[in-house]
């Protein structure tokens, strides 16, 4: 007798057999609908989200407040493009986010479709604001696929035979505490890592070259490494000195992910650009660029943008979306839900010296893998078979890292504790049953 295979594996086997291979497939759970941090599959079964479809649903999938607003702007109108007819949506958005997001005394911002357009622009923006070329970003990073932003982006994963790249990009290491400090306690560790800073104005590029330099307060692909508050402090100084500015890209961790609207919030380091995307739309595709506005000003008209800068539909969604993450106080439940994935990690952490690492902001938490309790020694391969069994067991969980040894946790911040504690029991389980 013939076994019938489930409708998850007819659809999947539907994706191999049409879908270019080179779109990649984090997980193989299917979904039929969606809705709180809950996503039903084409079978009927219920898994718990703590992917949130890589940070793009801190609000939730579905939230009813954003549907509606969707509904009600797709029947006025879809498209326009805004260089030709000026709406409302997008100005109100840009007021929203300049308001929440204030990049000094007058901030400007200007709106795309996705995080890796926001990169482009951001980039475009720094240079012809400082009439400079070169930019310099860092190891671990993670900008996007687009050539620029994959030129910027650090994990050679997403590279493959995809040269030539962006030039005048140059890279120096990431301060990432938990790898690289050694026996040096934090603050010996920052000012090491600022004097590399400082070495590369004489040994990597001339530094009255650099337009920008562009950071990830928190890393994402790269394993959700925050950065130090002393060197972010520090690396402000240094942009200050050499008239460089200072690109935050903040497209995960931002919309209450880590208890703010954007990680630098919690630094108080004040960036001249920024970029976001994934949880500003609910889904929907949308990004952001913002900056001071003498600087968003310098790029020249029809510089920037593209025929889909900032779809009304998209906008509307954006704007419902944060008006229930204020309704909500997402940002406090983003601490709140933090705490509860901290402390039972690090208590976990205790019994294993595998679990090398806990870390993170707010609702913005890495566990990373390791062997023989050496940070020089990344365990993938673990990481991966704990994934794999969360998805048996109804988790759906992503990996993050430049080894892939990194389960970071972006559940939707509507999640109850009830989902969230039973999404932490099932991983707990497996990192026991997969270690042990």
């Amino acid at each position: 007798m013939i076994e019938q295979k489930s409708q998850s594996e007819e659809l999947l086997e539907r994706r191999k057999n049409i879908v270019a291979n080179g779109v990649g497939v984090f997980n193989t759970a299917t979904v039929k609908e969606a809705k709180g941090a809950i996503i039903t599959d084409v079978d009927g079964r219920k898994l718990i989200d703590f992917a949130g479809g890589i940070g793009v649903v801190n609000a939730g999938h579905c939230p009813e407040p954003v549907v509606e607003a969707i509904r009600e702007q797709a029947g006025k109108y879809l498209h326009t493009s805004f260089n030709v007819v000026t709406y409302e949506p997008y100005i109100k958005l840009c007021e929203e986010l300049a308001e929440i997001l204030p990049h000094g005394e007058k901030t400007k911002a200007m709106l795309i479709s996705t995080g890796a357009e926001a990169v482009e622009n951001a980039i475009k923006i720094a240079r012809q604001a400082t009439k400079r070329p070169a930019v310099l970003c860092y190891t671990e990073a993670y900008h996007g696929r687009t050539l620029m932003a994959m030129s910027l982006t650090s994990k050679v994963n997403y590279k493959f035979s995809s040269g030539p790249f962006a030039p005048e990009v140059y890279r120096i290491p990431f301060p990432n505490f938990y790898k690289y400090s050694g026996t040096q306690d934090m603050d010996d560790f920052v000012e090491t890592e600022l004097n590399r800073l400082r070495d590369s104005a004489h040994s990597i590029v001339d530094i009255n070259s650099v337009a920008a330099i562009i950071i990830e307060p928190i890393q994402g692909e790269g394993g959700f490494n925050p950065v130090p508050q002393k060197y972010l402090e520090g690396l402000r100084a240094f942009c200050d000195e050499y008239g460089v500015l200072l690109i935050m890209d903040e497209i995960q961790s931002g919309f209450c992910r880590t208890g703010q609207w954007a990680s630098w919030q919690h630094y108080n380091v004040q960036p001249d650009i920024s970029t976001y995307a994934k949880s500003l739309g609910s889904g929907l595709p949308i990004a952001a660029v913002l900056g001071k506005a003498e600087i968003m000003d310098a790029a020249g008209p029809g510089t920037i943008g593209g025929t889909y800068i900032g779809s009304p539909v998209c906008c509307a969604a954006a704007l419902a979306t944060i008006q229930y993450m204020k309704d909500l106080n997402l940002n406090e439940k983003a601490i709140h839900i933090g705490k509860i994935v901290t402390d039972r990690m690090k208590k976990l952490q205790k019994e294993f010296s595998d679990i090398g690492d806990v870390r993170g902001v707010g609702a913005m938490i890495g566990i990373e893998f390791v062997k023989d309790n050496d940070p020089g020694k990344p365990n993938g391969e673990l990481c991966d078979k704990i994934v794999k069994g969360c998805a048996a067991e109804g988790l759906v969980l992503l990996s993050a890292g430049t080894f892939k040894n990194v389960i970071r946790i972006l559940s939707p911040l509507v999640i109850s504790d009830e989902h969230l504690n039973q999404g932490l029991d099932i991983l707990e389980d497996q990192i026991r049953k997969n270690i042990g």
